[in-house]
């Protein structure tokens, strides 16, 4: 990827060299907000230039991030209702080389307010694409709301791969085959360059005969599409959002931690080995 260069607001902005991932399950609690920010920090941490979006009402990854809802003046509601650049709503977080679009309350409305509008489905599709070239991320991630609308669809249209958390327990597979129907969907009506990058299983706990045959089922399926990193159950990863921190601001040496920064280096070695590939 090309080397970016610093805009005068500080602020990377996004080209079609970025590499899109829309951070995506459709079954909620399963770790997909944990990892957007996590993953997030981990990948700038080894160098890439990163912006997560935070397409979730909740506004979880911004909370996460320690951006306080007073302080969300521009959001990704502007850029998706209100066509705002991307440079105007993405704000810097303590971790260098990591932004991010906030989200707050307003996006519920979003379904109903774009009911009529043209592109409804690619608004933020064509908000990544109006940015200068010259100056792009590495990485944009998505954090998806867990559940199908149109905001996920907003997503997923604008990705070029989704990464699937999944968490090791009964009904994982069951909301596994939920969302492949989604990405078959998308990919026929929407976006048709959209795969699957790959799935990181998470909560795991070695504990649990549970996690250890979850684990084996989804390898058996999926294949090498499974990181060889597996996400533990971990208290320290729990605590951190509370504190407004990544948890590998929070703690770098939990188990946790340790374990985002080797699911980062894995995917930006199934990039290498994609761009290679190409």
């Amino acid at each position: 990827m090309r080397e970016g260069v610093w805009c005068p607001s500080g602020v990377f902005a996004v080209s079609a060299k970025s590499r899109v991932l829309a951070v995506s399950n459709q079954k909620g609690g399963v770790g997909k907000t944990t990892t957007a920010i996590n993953l997030g920090t981990a990948l700038a941490a080894i160098g890439q230039r990163v912006l997560i979006v935070d397409m979730d009402p909740q506004g979880n990854a911004s909370t996460g991030l320690g951006v306080p809802r007073e302080t969300r003046r521009v959001t990704i509601y502007d850029v998706i209702v209100d066509g705002r650049p991307i440079a105007d709503a993405a704000v810097e977080t303590a971790v260098p080389g990591l932004h991010i679009i906030p989200a707050d309350a307003d996006m519920s409305g979003v379904e109903i307010e774009l009911s009529q509008a043209d592109r409804r489905s690619y608004r933020l599709r064509d908000a990544l694409a109006a940015q200068d070239a010259d100056r792009p991320y590495d990485y944009v991630m998505i954090d998806c709301p867990p559940s199908l609308n149109l905001l996920t669809l907003n997503a997923m249209a604008a990705a070029d791969a989704v990464l699937v958390p999944l968490q090791c327990e009964f009904f994982a597979l069951e909301g596994l085959t939920q969302l492949m129907k989604t990405v078959d969907m998308v990919r026929q009506s929407l976006n048709p360059k959209l795969e699957i990058q790959g799935l990181v299983l998470t909560m795991y706990d070695r504990r649990n005969a549970l996690s250890g045959q979850v684990e084996a089922d989804v390898r058996a399926h999926f294949g090498e599409k499974v990181y060889d990193a597996v996400i533990p159950r971990n208290v320290r990863v729990s605590e951190a959002p509370s504190f407004g921190k990544p948890a590998l601001i929070y703690d770098l040496k939990c188990a946790g931690s340790q374990a985002y920064l080797r699911l980062a280096r894995e995917v930006v070695a199934r990039e290498r080995g994609r761009l290679q590939a190409a």
